[in-house]
């Protein structure tokens, strides 16, 4: 997963592999902790609970005459197993770029987590995620941002300060979502929760309730008020019924941000 590069030398970055187990394959960094997994039998599917709720964007983002979340950009900062980036691609058929510091893990994610060859909808790009949310040139580029930074301890995110957030921001176009993968029962959560909300203002931003592993997803969007109730039950409606995802239980789980998280 992306990290910031340092002026003195180049990041040590560890080794992508893998492991097995009931049919799902393992992305690992060199450490027990999982960074990403997939189902083998069914790639397309994304098979993480919390990669999964990091999809709740979805219910931000207009349906189309059929029904669909209309077409747009997706962005994701940290490939991990690719299951966000094989999902917009191939499910949502969105044009989708991935960023991702490690060729390690872009390299394993193509022969072993069925990450397609780029195309014309599909661009994987090696890069540090802090270095391309501040290239003015992919300012107003992306409908839909997903962040997922953390390194091979998995301890906390490595990208985290509101220079960061506001490089997000600013990458979003207006009435685009990011979501992003905090630890809600850790102690950075709050202060994580707090730059967001800084940075888009308290009234932009929400949470959903943090998985038994204690993943907590964080949206926030850019130029636009949250929908009314009965818009989002729409919505969910219509993502399980296209994508079967959990939508409506998202719509369930997605609260304000504790008050403290929302004004440190």
């Amino acid at each position: 997963m992306a990290t910031r590069k340092r002026a003195a030398a180049a990041p040590t970055l560890a080794p992508a592999t893998i492991s097995e187990y009931g049919g799902v394959r393992f992305l690992h960094l060199g450490t027990v902790w999982v960074q990403g997994a997939m189902r083998i039998a069914k790639p397309q599917k994304i098979e993480l609970e919390y990669v999964q709720r990091m999809m709740a964007w979805l219910l931000l983002r207009e349906l189309d005459a059929h029904g669909a979340v209309a077409h747009g950009h997706a962005v994701q900062l940290g490939l991990g197993a690719a299951a966000i980036t094989r999902f917009c691609h191939k499910a949502l058929r969105w044009r989708t770029t991935a960023v991702e510091i490690n060729p390690s893990v872009i390299g394993v994610c193509r022969m072993w987590f069925k990450l397609p060859e780029d195309d014309a909808r599909l661009a994987v790009v090696q890069a540090d995620a802090g270095d391309y949310v501040a290239d003015a040139r992919h300012a107003g580029s992306a409908d839909a941002l997903c962040v997922d930074l953390y390194d091979h301890e998995a301890a906390a995110p490595v990208l985290d300060d509101e220079v960061f957030y506001r490089g997000c921001h600013a990458l979003l176009a207006e009435g685009g979502v990011m979501s992003v993968n905090l630890f809600g029962r850790d102690v950075s959560f709050g202060r994580s929760a707090a730059r967001i909300a800084a940075v888009f203002g308290a009234d932009c931003v929400a949470m959903l309730e943090p998985t038994k592993e204690g993943n907590t997803i964080v949206l926030a969007w850019k130029g636009a008020a949250l929908p009314p109730r009965d818009v989002l039950v729409a919505r969910a409606a219509a993502i399980e019924q296209l994508h079967a995802l959990p939508a409506r239980k998202w719509l369930e789980l997605l609260q304000n941000l504790p008050e403290r998280s929302a004004t440190a």
